[in-house]
């Protein structure tokens, strides 16, 4: 087993304390006029996946999918449950995110990476390749706050892909750029999965996740709706959208 999830959960305290200073809140609090509440954003989680498995994740907006892989990459604790991961943990959550806008793609190239654990001589070996990836070669002096959103995420994409991770994690990264580039980011994760990495993909493709995942998580509003093979379970999510598209229920997307 690569990695564990059980009994997974997230709560959030939401509340008036991010417009009130400190003496507010103290009063309110004193005078009982103070109010919050908890928001369960993941509600016990558990699944377990082993060499090889690529999972899908899938739910509508408000799911809580985004906030699973933080927890998974250890960007964000449990409130309650465990995550263990046997393995480098290689996460794409916010394409842009680990990026200096002020630096050129040369040096966001050595920054992005020293963040993700390569060494300098490692990305000497593969600087060229990362840019010819991205597609983005004669570029290499632009600075960063100047390349589109498609540039940037191929980019980021280029980057992390280039490491033989445990376990990658991937939010939305293979839907970046054009036809010609989805299809060539989906054949490098086919080479990562191959060579016996777990991934993790939230996508809103049902067919990116039919064609490349070998299980498939939902999620509704925090809680594990199901986890288990593809096809069935793509079948029975894409049934669940198709009734909330029809006239009287509230519509949606995946």
């Amino acid at each position: 087993m690569i990695l564990s999830v059980q009994d997974v959960s997230i709560t959030y305290m939401i509340g008036d304390f991010r417009e009130i200073g400190l003496k507010e809140f103290v009063m309110r609090k004193l005078t009982g006029t103070y109010k919050s509440e908890r928001f369960l954003a993941v509600n016990d989680v558990s699944f377990s996946l082993d060499k090889g498995d690529m999972l899908g994740i899938v739910g509508v907006n408000g799911a809580g999918k985004s906030t699973l892989l933080k927890v998974i990459s250890g960007v964000l604790a449990p409130s309650s449950g465990t995550v263990i991961a046997n393995g480098k943990v290689v996460a794409l959550l916010e394409l842009a995110s680990g990026f200096d806008g002020d630096l050129t793609i040369r040096e966001n190239i050595y920054l992005r990476g020293a963040l993700l654990g390569y060494t300098r001589n490692f990305v000497d070996e593969k600087y060229d390749e990362i840019l010819s990836f991205s597609e983005l070669e004669g570029l290499e002096d632009r600075p960063f706050r100047n390349l589109s959103t498609g540039m940037m995420s191929r980019l980021a994409f280029s980057i992390a892909c280039f490491v033989q991770p445990d376990i990658l994690i991937l939010d939305e990264v293979l839907a970046v750029g054009d036809g010609a580039f989805q299809e060539k980011s989906e054949k490098r994760m086919r080479g990562i999965i191959n060579s016996g990495a777990v991934t993790i993909l939230v996508s809103h493709s049902l067919g990116q996740i039919r064609e490349l995942c070998t299980k498939v998580l939902w999620l509704d509003h925090g809680r594990q709706v199901a986890f288990g093979e593809t096809e069935p379970l793509c079948d029975a999510y894409q049934q669940f959208l198709d009734e909330r598209e029809k006239p009287g229920t509230a519509g949606g997307t995946c």
